[in-house]
């Protein structure tokens, strides 16, 4: 069972909320931060993206960095800017990209179950990107930022969340830069919390679909504090985390393209030619091309586009792994070829998410920055379900998830 429970959320007034939200601490650098927050002092970036108020070149890992991020914090919370509400409620998320709307429930998710594995994850996770997240966590005593579940599709759920999306939101408001809408709710009704609880309870899993390191680092916290505390009974808030649950059938997963700087001292008819071994290998033209199938990839070299078809016998249907375009690329393409082993370290290789659309693979080649590109088809939910059920890791940079979600609707203190 899933153990989920409601929380007072710590949230900007109505008025406010478009001058605290913010993009995710991890899709820019400090400098896009520092420019994006300008001169507002209201901004959540100075809470998740502190460094902004140092000088340039300051580490975003300096302890003051951190000590900033809670003085920050607290800041917020003397001026108002963030206000707890009264009682424990989940909260409702929509997001809505190209006219298509997810909605997301956020609750409180039990550190235990992410210990225990039925919080199940797709990734691997960088001790160094947990260690930065536990000190943000520790120094805030709070999850300022959520992490991004999927859970299996529940009418029941479903039917409450339609209930409450023709009523008139707590938040509505377009984001700057992707121009994404995004609205929230609060659920306070009694009724309806006992059902979100009663209804997430009879699910055996949730999936981590985005924030693998958020998720290890809170838990991680979590445990600690229980090993501190020597009158420890289980109930403390401090045992969860905040997530939006989103159903796994509204999720949008784009693709995860890679741009790559050198043919590994081969010539483009060599690098045809071995392509030529294990792909089908057709001249689509000028014309930008985006594979349309799984098992069929886009390559874009000399300003030309080819389409790569997999060959039988390259890849498994039986294997949750090896079946994925993203680990018939890898071994076949970057690894054999081009002598690109791990693509976590790979200074020859870079990545490109799929909002951003083929145009910029074009881009980026022709500008002479990189020698060749690869677009993929996207992963589906159901084969990330299947490989986490499976108690396997995709390969690295695999999932692109948009909308991203944003940060300073609402955050989670570890106590009251």
């Amino acid at each position: 069972m899933a153990i989920v429970k409601p929380f007072k959320g710590i949230r900007p007034p109505k008025e406010l909320v478009e001058q605290v939200e913010s993009r995710p601490y991890d899709v820019l650098d400090s400098e896009e931060a520092r420019a994006e927050a300008g001169d507002n002092e209201k901004s959540l970036y100075h809470i998740i993206k502190p460094e902004i108020d140092f000088p340039v070149g300051t580490s975003e890992y300096d302890p003051r960095v951190y000590e900033k991020a809670a003085e920050n914090f607290q800041k917020f919370q003397d001026r108002g800017w963030l206000v707890q509400d009264y009682k424990e409620q989940y909260y409702i998320y929509a997001q809505t990209m190209n006219d298509k709307t997810q909605f997301g429930l956020v609750v409180c998710a039990h550190t235990d179950d992410y210990m225990k594995g039925n919080i199940k994850k797709h990734e691997l996770t960088r001790r160094d990107k947990e260690e930065d997240r536990m000190k943000h966590v520790r120094v805030n005593n709070a999850n300022i930022e959520p992490v991004f579940f999927a859970y299996p599709d529940n009418e029941v759920l479903d039917a409450l969340i339609n209930r409450y999306a023709v009523t008139q939101p707590e938040y509505d408001f377009i984001a700057p830069i992707d121009g994404f809408r995004h609205r929230f709710w609060c659920v306070a009704d009694d009724n309806d919390i006992k059902t979100i609880t009663a209804e997430f309870a009879k699910m055996p899993t949730l999936y981590i679909a985005d924030g693998h390191h958020r998720s290890a680092a809170a838990a991680l916290v979590g445990a600690e504090k229980q090993k501190q505390n020597p009158n420890h009974r289980g109930d403390e808030e401090y045992n969860y985390f905040m997530a939006v649950c989103f159903q796994a059938s509204q999720l949008t997963i784009l693709d995860y393209n890679r741009v790559v700087k050198d043919l590994n001292g081969l010539t483009s008819e060599q690098f045809l030619q071995a392509l030529a071994k294990n792909f089908i290998v057709e001249d689509k033209g000028t014309d930008i091309y985006k594979p349309a199938r799984l098992h069929e990839f886009s390559l874009y070299l000399d300003s030309h586009w080819y389409s790569l078809t997999a060959k039988p016998g390259t890849f498994d249907d039986s294997d949750a792994i090896g079946v994925l375009d993203v680990d018939i690329s890898s071994r076949l393409i970057l690894q054999d070829i081009l002598n690109i082993g791990d693509l976590r370290s790979s200074q020859r290789i870079d990545f490109v998410g799929g909002l951003r659309g083929l145009g910029e693979l074009k881009r980026r080649v022709d500008s002479g920055e990189m020698r060749m590109a690869l677009a993929l088809y996207p992963v589906s939910m159901k084969q990330i379900m299947d490989i986490a059920d499976s108690g396997k890791i995709m390969p690295p940079k695999a999932t692109w998830f948009e909308p991203k979600l944003r940060s300073g609707l609402v955050i989670h203190k570890l106590s009251y």
